[in-house]
């Protein structure tokens, strides 16, 4: 009854952000237990990367181009999913960016809205088209948000951005109001807030403005904040991923999971 509670077999996934970092072990993930997956990212050569280490690893995979932030290139990434594959069972809302850390008096409005178009506006494009080829149901989004969408955090430094930190707690209200809007036709929505994992490009704007010293001060702040005292892997993530995308979660909707290392449990 219960040897099969995590296998993907004949679902078709959809992973935004697929070409790098914790896309492609989405990818990688659900693929490994069975689904078909496309791999989306604004990278193509990265997108295609991900397909190929899939493939290699005896799965299935269509590397596919999208600007998430841009509604014609979501419209036109959805046209070909549907030609292909007529409906989608799993959708993993993980592109996203960051920037630069300014504290929020000195922040520019250009970033800002450059990161709202990917983080946020992305994602409610993606989900607004992904729900019309998962009608009647059943089916299940999961979306990234973070732990800074939780918490703030200022360890006397600028750590994250202010949009950074404002789109990720966008996307836990965009995540429980579309699980109520669903629920009954049981489509899941859920959303898991990924602490300091590193392996991911997602810092590399930060960490060029920090330069070496501001790294190191930056790393010696987040680990001594860290309970278990070290970063996540992107490859952590895979097992809460699949749990969230199968039917071992199937009364599960609405839902903010941290998976940080203890970060969101400790008083400080």
């Amino acid at each position: 009854m219960f040897e099969n509670i995590f296998r993907l077999d004949g679902k078709i996934a959809v992973v935004t952000g697929a070409g790098n970092g914790l896309g492609r072990s989405f990818a990688l993930g659900l693929a490994a237990f069975g689904a078909t997956v496309i791999c989306a990212d604004k990278n193509l050569a990265g997108a295609d990367e991900t397909a190929s280490l899939v493939k290699q690893s005896q799965g299935k995979a269509k590397p596919l181009q999208v600007d998430v932030g841009d509604e014609a290139s979501v419209d036109d990434i959805w046209q070909k999913i549907a030609a292909d594959y007529r409906r989608i069972d799993i959708v993993v809302n993980n592109a996203g960016i960051a920037t630069n850390t300014p504290r929020t008096h000195e922040y520019n409005v250009a970033d800002w809205d450059r990161v709202m178009a990917v983080n946020l506006r992305g994602v409610f494009l993606t989900t607004r088209k992904a729900l019309t080829l998962m009608l009647p149901g059943p089916g299940s989004i999961i979306n990234l948000s973070s732990i800074m969408g939780l918490r703030g955090y200022f360890p006397d430094f600028a750590a994250m951005s202010i949009s950074y930190s404002t789109s990720k707690a966008g996307i836990i209200g965009f995540t429980r109001q579309v699980a109520a809007e669903y629920a009954k036709e049981k489509i899941r929505v859920n959303a898991i807030a990924p602490g300091w994992h590193g392996g991911t490009a997602l810092g590399a704007e930060r960490r060029s403005a920090a330069g070496p010293e501001g790294s190191k001060k930056f790393e010696e702040a987040i680990h001594a904040r860290i309970p278990m005292k070290h970063r996540g892997v992107p490859d952590d993530l895979i097992g809460l991923v699949v749990y969230l995308a199968s039917d071992a979660s199937h009364y599960v909707t609405g839902q903010v999971i941290a998976h940080d290392g203890g970060w969101d449990a400790m008083v400080v």
